[in-house]
Protein backbone atom coordinates (compact mmCIF):
# COMPACT_ATOMS: atom_id res chain seq x y z
CA UNK A 1 0.00 0.00 0.00
CA UNK A 2 1.42 3.37 -0.98
CA UNK A 3 1.73 5.99 1.77
CA UNK A 4 -0.27 9.16 1.25
CA UNK A 5 1.69 12.29 0.41
CA UNK A 6 -0.54 14.46 2.57
CA UNK A 7 -1.82 14.00 6.05
CA UNK A 8 -4.87 15.76 7.45
CA UNK A 9 -4.33 17.72 10.64
CA UNK A 10 -6.63 16.00 13.19
CA UNK A 11 -7.24 19.13 15.27
CA UNK A 12 -10.86 20.34 15.24
CA UNK A 13 -10.54 23.31 12.95
CA UNK A 14 -13.33 24.50 10.67
CA UNK A 15 -11.02 24.17 7.65
CA UNK A 16 -8.50 21.37 8.23
CA UNK A 17 -4.98 22.10 7.10
CA UNK A 18 -3.07 19.84 4.78
CA UNK A 19 0.47 19.19 5.88
CA UNK A 20 3.16 17.38 3.99
CA UNK A 21 3.72 13.91 5.42
CA UNK A 22 7.10 13.56 7.08
CA UNK A 23 9.19 10.57 6.19
CA UNK A 24 9.41 8.09 9.06
CA UNK A 25 12.82 7.81 10.70
CA UNK A 26 14.94 4.91 9.48
CA UNK A 27 15.20 3.66 13.07
CA UNK A 28 13.84 4.45 16.54
CA UNK A 29 17.30 4.06 18.04
CA UNK A 30 18.27 7.23 19.90
CA UNK A 31 14.77 8.67 19.52
CA UNK A 32 11.97 9.35 21.98
CA UNK A 33 8.60 7.81 21.13
CA UNK A 34 5.53 9.65 22.40
CA UNK A 35 2.72 7.34 23.46
CA UNK A 36 -0.44 9.41 23.11
CA UNK A 37 -3.50 8.22 25.03
CA UNK A 38 -6.72 9.60 23.54
CA UNK A 39 -8.67 8.64 26.66
CA UNK A 40 -10.66 5.70 25.30
CA UNK A 41 -11.27 2.46 27.15
CA UNK A 42 -8.29 0.05 27.24
CA UNK A 43 -5.95 2.46 25.43
CA UNK A 44 -3.78 2.62 28.55
CA UNK A 45 -3.33 -1.17 28.58
CA UNK A 46 -2.35 -1.15 24.91
CA UNK A 47 0.16 1.65 25.40
CA UNK A 48 1.54 -0.02 28.55
CA UNK A 49 2.40 -3.08 26.46
CA UNK A 50 3.90 -1.01 23.64
CA UNK A 51 5.97 0.93 26.17
CA UNK A 52 7.21 -2.32 27.74
CA UNK A 53 8.33 -3.62 24.33
CA UNK A 54 10.03 -0.35 23.37
CA UNK A 55 11.90 -0.19 26.67
CA UNK A 56 13.09 -3.78 26.13
CA UNK A 57 14.87 -2.32 23.10
CA UNK A 58 16.22 0.67 25.09
CA UNK A 59 13.97 3.12 23.27
CA UNK A 60 12.90 6.12 25.34
CA UNK A 61 9.19 6.77 25.75
CA UNK A 62 7.14 9.77 26.80
CA UNK A 63 3.54 9.28 27.94
CA UNK A 64 1.08 11.96 26.96
CA UNK A 65 -2.53 12.35 26.03
CA UNK A 66 -5.94 13.78 26.76
CA UNK A 67 -8.00 13.27 29.93
CA UNK A 68 -10.94 11.83 27.95
CA UNK A 69 -11.80 11.07 24.35
CA UNK A 70 -14.49 13.79 24.51
CA UNK A 71 -11.93 16.56 25.03
CA UNK A 72 -9.64 18.09 22.45
CA UNK A 73 -5.89 18.19 23.07
CA UNK A 74 -4.93 21.78 23.80
CA UNK A 75 -2.45 23.59 21.56
CA UNK A 76 -0.16 23.90 24.59
CA UNK A 77 -0.29 20.13 25.14
CA UNK A 78 0.46 19.45 21.47
CA UNK A 79 3.35 21.94 21.51
CA UNK A 80 4.88 20.29 24.58
CA UNK A 81 4.63 16.89 22.93
CA UNK A 82 6.27 18.23 19.76
CA UNK A 83 9.15 19.53 21.87
CA UNK A 84 9.62 16.28 23.83
CA UNK A 85 9.37 13.52 21.22
CA UNK A 86 10.62 12.52 17.79
CA UNK A 87 7.68 10.32 16.77
CA UNK A 88 4.21 9.70 18.21
CA UNK A 89 2.09 6.58 18.44
CA UNK A 90 -1.57 7.40 19.01
CA UNK A 91 -3.40 4.68 20.90
CA UNK A 92 -6.84 4.19 19.36
CA UNK A 93 -9.18 1.55 20.66
CA UNK A 94 -11.84 1.41 17.95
Amino acid sequence: MKSPQWMRDPTPETAPLKRARLAPPPSLEGRTVGLFDIGKTRTKEFLDRVEFRLRERNIRTYRCGKPTNAKVATPENLQKIAEEVDVVLIGLSD
